[in-house]
């Protein structure tokens, strides 16, 4: 019997490290309007071919062409526009103030303002979102207030969650945002509860799954993928495929699926892939999969693909695992600057508004940051009453509670 070789592990590799040249020739994409858009009532088996492609919408021209535009008027897209920059002018300065020592983290959704506030307008009141971390902009993109978010932010006086919550884990009933989960991946499957939940009430609700290409690693993203396809459950699973986990590249988390999308075959659910930096697109998609979930046809997965172009969190240094120059080379652009070159090639916008708009945006943020700062700061000003820890955790507070907030003085 022949000596046999040694077994070995394959460990993928991304395609490049820091050092080298950033490269995305392996990356595939489709021409804008280039996919088709299926019935709302087609079968999982008959649009397989959807999730090895991606919707698109927006071509390098800035127009909006194929079966999947035209679906939002001038005035919508407008504000849509403002949601992004509001979210990225937000951004820059909350994790200015993390830099300050205003508060102890922050994470940034750069490149990634497409994908929750085009999301957000393809929703009705009362659906549900069970977000991660980087989808801020359907708090924003829903009207939620900046000063509440930046109350949360800083664990003040006035922060909503009363000092519960790390930074940027927000939580808003009355604006469909789900209590963010520090445990990755545990909010898919709670998504897939409620919206059985909404089933078996007889509501006409429907929920949304947030989960992050590396979480899908997570036992959660399966055992959501099983309840939603076995009870044909009215949610839409989101997954955000942003190229990078905390600081690992997307193919240690997909494996050899080929997609993320792709995972969805396996669970006879429809899947579908979505250039996430195309604003048109993501609503489009979005508006489809909703309406599929209302319809009673049960869930829908989408694969977002885009990129994070800042680091992973403000306690992350990216060009400790990317290649410098990555972002800027990524190849689906800048959701900010595609969408305002299709306003501006539709004669509703210009180079001047837009640069007005950063002005008057930037100084709203600035007067919210102002009022959020006057109920204090991770370092200054009052913070939440250690009493709060007794509130809010049962609906009519036990006498051990009462008893325990008695003798810490309260």
């Amino acid at each position: 019997m022949s000596e046999r070789k040694p077994l070995f592990l394959h460990v993928p590799e991304p395609g490049c490290r820091p050092g080298d040249t950033p490269d995305f020739s392996d990356f595939v994409i489709p021409r804008a309007g280039e996919v088709r858009c299926p019935a709302i009532d087609a079968a999982p088996e008959d649009i397989r071919d959807m999730a090895f492609s991606i919707v698109r919408v927006l071509n390098k021209e800035g127009e909006a062409v194929g079966p999947w535009a035209g679906r939002l008027d001038s005035e919508t897209l407008l504000h849509g526009l403002r949601h992004m920059m509001t979210l990225r002018s937000f951004d820059a300065r909350m994790l200015q103030a993390q830099r300050q020592g205003k508060t102890s983290f922050y994470m940034q959704h750069l490149g990634e303002e497409a994908v929750s506030c085009a999301y957000r307008m393809a929703l009705s009141d009362g659906d549900m979102n069970f977000p991660t971390y980087r989808q801020a902009g359907l708090l924003i993109a829903g009207g939620y207030s900046m000063t509440a978010m930046m109350n949360q932010i800083y664990s003040n006086a006035s922060d909503p969650l009363k000092g519960r919550q790390l930074p940027v884990m927000y939580s808003s009933r009355e604006h469909g945002f789900f209590s963010i989960s520090g445990n990755l991946g545990t909010q898919f499957i709670q998504a897939v509860g409620w919206a059985m939940a909404s089933a078996i009430a007889g509501d006409t609700k429907i929920a949304s799954a947030w989960i992050g290409d590396g979480a899908t690693a997570e036992s959660d993203f399966h055992a959501a993928m099983v309840f939603a396809s076995t009870y044909k459950a009215p949610v839409v699973l989101n997954v955000v495929n942003n190229q990078w986990a905390i600081s690992t590249f997307q193919g240690l988390a997909r494996g050899n699926a080929g997609t993320f999308a792709a995972r969805g075959h396996g669970f006879g659910i429809p899947a579908l892939r979505v250039d996430g930096n195309d604003y048109l697109a993501v609503h489009a998609v979005a508006a489809w999969a909703a309406e599929r979930a209302r319809s009673g046809l049960g869930p829908t997965l989408i694969e977002h693909v885009t990129y994070r172009a800042g680091g992973h969190s403000s306690s992350d240094d990216p060009s400790a695992y990317r290649a410098k120059g990555e972002a800027t080379a990524w190849p689906l652009g800048d959701p900010i600057d595609r969408l305002k070159r299709h306003l501006v090639r539709l004669g509703v916008w210009s180079e001047e508004r837009h640069a007005q708009a950063e002005a008057e945006i930037l100084d709203e943020v600035r007067n919210c940051q102002k009022a959020a700062e006057k109920n204090g700061t991770l370092v200054s000003g009052p913070a939440p009453s250690p009493k709060d820890m007794f509130e809010d955790v049962y609906a009519e507070m036990p006498p051990h509670l009462a008893r325990q907030r008695q003798e810490a003085g309260f």
